[in-house]
């Protein structure tokens, strides 16, 4: 199972996937940005494939996921919640974008996480009002597509701003595109920095009542006055300045579930896809998968064992107040199944993110096998008073069944893989 996750994260490393993506070398100015946890890799991936191209730029990507460029700087900021060193360097980019010249070419490049990491909010937003506004929707449990609606209102470089005010100058835009999310389209990955947006700032005050966001008076009040038409509204798909952008999407989820179905089948174990963009609260698309293992193992449907269920996409875990948890939705996943299935034998998981961290801790996720209750017990963790607590780090730490990469600098959302024998 392990070397099925590890296929997984290779498809979608950038040093073998961004050169040929790249337009013919290019014989006038290059200015290279972008953001997200495959931004630096990226970088230097594009300084391997023209190493005597003049490059110029900058990319910002998470704390510990830097790379030894040359030509284009790397900025580690903050991620999930963003802080004031992704907000300079934001900044930073929008300064470089503006000296930009007709027929100079930007390319971007944009990867989960960069949401986050390319924060530069509206004028009347701080960013502690920011930061405070992303805690309370990561808290909530909203979906990462409805939480980058709202970035975007709040952002002078997302929501397709950073290509519209390269387009106005005359420079050609190609953003290469690292997809986390489910759909993979360009204008949901990062917040979309060189797409147009379809949203509203009316539905990103929709978005906060659903989730029931306690915000900042600074938020909703911005948000209050782009719905009434006060502030413009972000750059829309009928625009005439993306006849001069391009967004290509070079690396998606389900790539990585087919890489690492591949390696399974080649292993002589029959592997299925079931899709890369499975949402919910983690514990709850567990029980799902629970009572699939069960109709396998019982009536031999929808598929008859030895089989592998693979699947990617973003759950979400939402903490009751005043529980902090440790962990992330992978090990939640994992852990809600090992409850659901103890005492199954012959049935063996691994869920893991391929940015290689999971949540609050230090691993990518976790395996599970029958044994790993007994042996949690044994630590004195319980599995259902850990996921009582929201501690399935503690559980599959206490089983030595973390799982543990370090950054592995690209991201194409989560991993998660049953193997029924």
């Amino acid at each position: 199972m392990r070397a099925s996750f590890d296929a997984a994260v290779a498809a979608a490393d950038p040093l073998r996937i961004v050169a040929p993506h790249l337009p013919q070398r290019p014989s006038g100015r290059v200015v290279v940005v972008g953001a997200g946890k495959a931004a630096a890799s990226m970088a230097l991936a594009v300084e391997r494939a023209w190493p005597d191209v003049a490059l110029e730029g900058l990319v910002i990507t998470r704390y510990e996921h830097g790379a030894p460029t040359q030509r284009i700087r790397v900025v580690e900021a903050g991620h999930p919640v963003p802080d004031d060193t992704g907000e300079v360097a934001a900044r930073d980019i929008m300064r470089i974008v503006s000296q930009l010249q007709r027929d100079d070419l930007l390319l971007v490049l944009v990867s989960g996480g960069g949401s986050s990491l390319l924060s530069l909010p509206v004028p009347d937003v701080s960013m502690s009002a920011l930061k405070a506004m992303t805690a309370a929707l990561l808290a909530s449990g909203a979906p990462i597509g409805e939480m980058n609606v709202v970035r975007k209102h709040l952002s002078q470089i997302q929501g397709g701003r950073l290509a519209a005010t390269a387009a106005e100058l005359g420079a050609r835009v190609l953003a290469l595109i690292i997809s986390d999310v489910t759909g993979d389209a360009p204008t949901d990955i990062a917040s979309g920095p060189c797409a147009p947006d379809p949203s509203t700032f009316k539905d990103a005050l929709v978005i906060l009542r659903r989730w029931n966001a306690q915000v900042p008076d600074a938020v909703e009040q911005w948000l209050q006055r782009g719905a009434a038409g006060e502030v413009a509204e972000t750059p829309k798909p009928n625009d005439p300045l993306f006849a001069a952008v391009e967004n290509r999407v070079i690396a998606t989820a389900h790539r990585s579930l087919e890489a690492a179905a591949e390696v399974l089948r080649a292993a002589g174990i029959n592997a299925v896809v079931l899709g890369d963009s499975v949402t919910g609260e983690a514990r709850e698309v567990a029980k799902v998968y629970a009572a699939l293992v069960r109709e396998i193992r019982a009536f031999h449907q929808p598929f008859r064992a030895p089989i592998a269920l693979i699947s990617g996409g973003e759950c979400t875990v939402t903490l009751p107040p005043a529980v902090q948890g440790r962990g992330g939705r992978c090990t939640e996943y994992l852990l809600s199944l090992a409850v659901e299935l103890d005492g199954m034998s012959g049935v063996y998981a691994l869920a893991g993110d391929t940015d290689g961290i999971d949540g609050t801790e230090d691993n990518a996720g976790a395996w599970w096998a029958t044994d790993l209750i007994g042996r949690s017990v044994c630590n004195s963790v319980s599995a259902r008073a850990g996921l009582d607590r929201h501690d399935s780090y503690g559980f599959f730490e206490a089983a030595g069944a973390l799982i543990v990469t370090g950054p592995t600098r690209t991201n194409v959302n989560d991993y998660r893989v049953i193997l029924i024998k």
